[in-house]
């Protein structure tokens, strides 16, 4: 089923009654600038994501790793959140809507105003070092590269890589969510496991999952409501109802 009319889809979320959580993927930040994981550019077109984004490139290479990291971080730190993520930290404000499951590694739910946000893939804010584990956070790109921590270990981006585990506590509280909530995924390929296999647990609990992307994806033929038009121009219409009450 598709609604082709915002304030529809506004009703839908209403009827919730606050009951809803919001899975989130790279389309959901395409309206800000920010190229998905795959898009290819100037210096890095030579290169696959996957050759990139891995323990092993960076064993082999940190210098380019922190390289292309340092390219994307200053493309996140230099965009500013769009209508989709604003209108989110809205609905949770108003108690419309639980919490944020993303699978982007950026803080652009945080900025637009979400409190509360799980970050399934990590955070390109932030580096750990691989010996002691310390976590520091960042606004912009580190000044040397590759960045070294007190005790002397070398520093990694914080974000999941292809072959790692997702970290447990988040994928263990997205997965009770989602098995107790409403789901509503934006922008997201629905093709990355374990993420993908979230809306199949409010399924199967007897949940709504409704879907926003400009494309079919696996997820299509499961949704209750899939709409095919971009984060952005869905919720415009919902942010200016929400700002409109917010101001009553």
């Amino acid at each position: 089923m598709t609604f082709m009319h915002d304030l529809e889809l506004y009703e839908i979320i209403k009827s919730f009654s606050g009951d809803l959580v919001a899975l989130t993927g790279a389309g959901v930040s395409a309206d800000s600038g920010i190229p998905t994981f795959r898009d290819k550019d100037g210096l890095w077109n030579r290169y696959r994501p996957e050759e990139l984004a891995t323990p092993q490139a960076f064993a082999r290479n940190p210098e380019l790793v922190w390289e292309w990291y340092a390219w994307r971080m200053r493309l996140i730190f230099d965009a500013e959140p769009n209508l989709a993520h604003k209108a989110l930290a809205l609905m949770e404000k108003v108690g419309l809507l639980k919490a944020v499951v993303t699978q982007n590694v950026d803080n652009l739910h945080e900025r637009a105003g979400s409190r509360n946000v799980i970050h399934l893939h990590g955070r390109i804010d932030e580096m750990r070092c691989v010996e002691c584990g310390n976590t520091v956070c960042l606004n912009e790109p580190p000044e040397s590269i590759p960045p070294y921590c007190e005790c002397g270990g070398m520093m990694r981006p914080n974000v999941v890589w292809f072959g790692e585990s997702l970290p447990e506590k988040e994928l263990n509280l997205a997965m009770e969510l989602c098995r107790s909530s409403n789901v509503i995924v934006i922008g997201t390929s629905a093709a990355v496991q374990p993420a993908a296999s979230l809306p199949y647990h409010a399924k199967r609990n007897g949940h709504f999952v409704i879907e926003i992307n400009p494309d079919v994806t696996p997820l299509t033929d499961l949704a209750d409501v899939s709409i095919r038009e971009r984060a952005g121009k869905v919720f415009e219409m919902i942010y200016a109802i929400l700002k409109e009450e917010e101001i009553r």
